[in-house]
């Protein structure tokens, strides 16, 4: 056999259907385009006109009046280097979304998010996870911790 004749039974590198045992991902379990922000400027908003809620796993940024194309919440996640490496930010975004992804239907609609996890040196509890975000989304919203600055005389 030459070089370019051996058989291919080696998974092809970055398809995503061969990350999960051959079968692409069902449409529901991901978060769609229009249901995450995606742009700085789209945090940027969040960050400046949101209001802020605080609990024991994370901190809950809240814009409401925005809507993703169909009027569904959206959803953005920041986890800063100080949480460790690429495998365990990444490990605490999926958590994050998947709290997200189970809960919307108990969050309002038009309404932008963010989410900051806590620095904690134990792992992250789903359970935890969901019910705090609930619970910090619905507190932001009713006025929380108004963290925006107050606009020069």
């Amino acid at each position: 056999m030459g070089h370019g004749d051996a058989p291919n039974d080696l998974p092809k590198a970055g398809g995503r259907e061969q990350d999960r045992g051959g079968s692409p991902p069902a449409a529901d379990v991901l978060l769609p385009r229009h249901r995450r922000l995606r742009t700085q400027r789209h945090f940027r908003s969040v960050y400046q006109r949101g209001r802020r809620a605080a609990g024991q796993w994370l901190t809950v940024v809240a814009l409401p009046g925005r809507a993703g194309g169909d009027g569904s919440a959206r959803l953005g996640v920041s986890v800063s280097k100080d949480h460790g490496g690429a495998v365990r930010r990444n490990k605490l975004k999926r958590l994050l979304r998947e709290a997200f992804r189970l809960e919307r239907h108990r969050l309002p609609a038009a309404v932008d998010l963010v989410l900051i996890p806590r620095q904690r040196p134990d792992d992250f509890p789903l359970a935890a996870l969901r019910a705090e975000l609930v619970h910090l989304v619905h507190k932001a919203l009713a006025g929380g911790n108004d963290r925006r600055r107050p606009k020069a005389p």
